[in-house]
């Protein structure tokens, strides 16, 4: 099957020009202006961006989490991811404790084949370290998960001591794969998590007020040090504190291979939320937590000089029923939020409209830097002769209304409620696949395919 995509302007992190794109089966085959050639399928992109399709590094789909199980599974967690332009995934798949690394890769392949719509991909939590656990990462880096989570938070469940992380770090510079840290003190939050419920304090709002700022940069600055030790890179997930930031970009002014991500909530949300009345609040409960508004010109200037290098979502939804769980308790309230469809389209309005970040840099935060970071690049984030044809046609004029009824993730509130928009994805093609189709869903579930990742080179 040959798709033409015609007319259109191609942009790529570094390039940007009026273009002509043949895909030929699963890849890109031709680039050039003008082309006349044979197609079975003529999409005319006149007056839009031809973008290579998004890459949403951080997601948890079909996630068990206090009680309660993140809302959308992968069949409609990457329909969702679809309709916003991103065509690859990569999920968590958990290793509980006294679990193996391999029970829980088998766990979630599970739960991903035959239902993703798109291509996706697993990091490992891991929540136990010891000599078997070192040796299953080395396994799981020859099959393709090349990347670990790490908690310094939600101690007796997730949270691995120093030593324990050291040893992970070290196993990374051995076999080649990248540890993902999750950086709060969760011993000092724990701390005032129980003082906060002693003395009455149940709103969703202490769940932001017992995780301070400093918190997260304390453990972002330990993070660092300990991989620096260990001579090995690391990648800050969900970074939200301008705090947290300034030890990112100290690292990096020292030429350390220090990573880190943000994510739009941390980029158009704020602690304000959290006043919301009749428990609306509760909507934004995540970790870590939405933080002063005044702070979030430091991430834009982080997005903006590649001391961030990734926006990813951390999409974790749970519905109202399941956030009441938390109704006399903040810290019982399910973590996390929707995010895998809206992504695309917030980061353009509010990043590249007004200047904040070019159009190129827009493409290398949602595509490009996570492919080349986590072992998919060129395969995946460009547009080029022989990379996957993931490719977004998308219109950058094209205003839309943010609101749970009128997307398509399985939640029952959206973080952005009635917020307007402009730029918008029209087409979408996962491997040559057209998937959206002005705006249509004509995918299939099981499309999708798991991707092996390659080593950090």
């Amino acid at each position: 099957m040959k798709t033409l995509i015609k007319n259109g302007t191609v942009v790529t992190a570094t390039d940007l020009y009026k273009g002509d794109v043949l895909v030929e089966d699963e890849k890109i085959a031709v680039i050039g202006t003008s082309l006349d050639m044979h197609a079975d399928t003529i999409i005319d992109a006149g007056g839009k961006y031809v973008l290579p399709g998004g890459i949403d590094v951080h997601t948890h789909l079909d996630m068990p989490f206090g009680g309660a199980t993140s809302a959308d599974d992968f069949e409609s967690g990457t329909t969702a991811a679809a309709f916003g332009g991103t065509t690859s995934i990569v999920d968590f798949a958990i290793q509980y404790k006294g679990q193996t690394l391999h029970h829980a890769w088998e766990s979630w392949m599970k739960k991903a084949e035959g239902k993703a719509v798109v291509d996706y991909g697993f990091h490992m939590i891991m929540t136990d370290m010891n000599d078997q656990v070192e040796q299953e990462m080395d396994a799981l880096v020859r099959q393709g998960v090349t990347s670990f989570k790490l908690f310094m938070a939600y101690r007796g469940v997730f949270m691995l001591d120093d030593g324990s992380i050291f040893r992970a770090l070290l196993r990374t510079g051995q076999n080649g794969g990248m540890i993902c840290m999750h950086a709060e003190n969760g011993d000092v939050i724990d701390v005032l998590v129980r003082r906060a419920l002693a003395q009455g304090h149940t709103a969703p709002k202490f769940h932001a007020l017992t995780r301070p700022a400093r918190a997260e940069a304390e453990a972002t600055h330990r993070a660092i040090a300990l991989a620096e030790i260990a001579d090995v890179p690391i990648y800050i997930v969900h970074l939200s504190a301008a705090e947290a930031l300034e030890m990112v970009t100290e690292a990096r002014d020292r030429g350390l291979h220090a990573y880190a991500e943000t994510c739009p909530q941390y980029l158009f949300l704020s602690y304000d939320n959290y006043e919301e009345p009749d428990f609306g609040g509760s909507k934004y409960v995540m970790s870590p937590p939405l933080r002063d508004a005044a702070k979030r010109d430091e991430l834009w200037r982080g997005l903006a000089f590649n001391d961030l290098q990734c926006v990813s979502t951390d999409h974790c939804p749970f519905c109202m029923k399941e956030k009441r769980l938390g109704e006399n308790d903040f810290s019982k309230i399910p973590n996390g939020a929707p995010g895998i469809e809206t992504r695309m389209s917030l980061v353009y309005d509010g990043g590249v409209r007004p200047g904040r970040i070019s159009l190129n840099r827009f493409v290398e935060l949602t595509s490009t830097s996570p492919a080349k970071i986590f072992g998919l690049f060129p395969r995946k984030g460009t547009i080029a002769p022989g990379s996957d044809a993931d490719i977004v046609v998308f219109d950058p004029r094209r205003t839309i209304t943010l609101a749970a009824k009128t997307l398509h993730m399985k939640v029952d509130y959206n973080p952005y409620e009635g917020r307007q928009v402009t730029g918008a994805t029209d087409t979408v093609l996962s491997r040559g696949r057209l998937v959206i189709e002005n705006g249509r869903f004509v995918g299939r579930a099981g499309g999708g395919s798991f991707l092996k990742r390659a080593t950090r080179s």
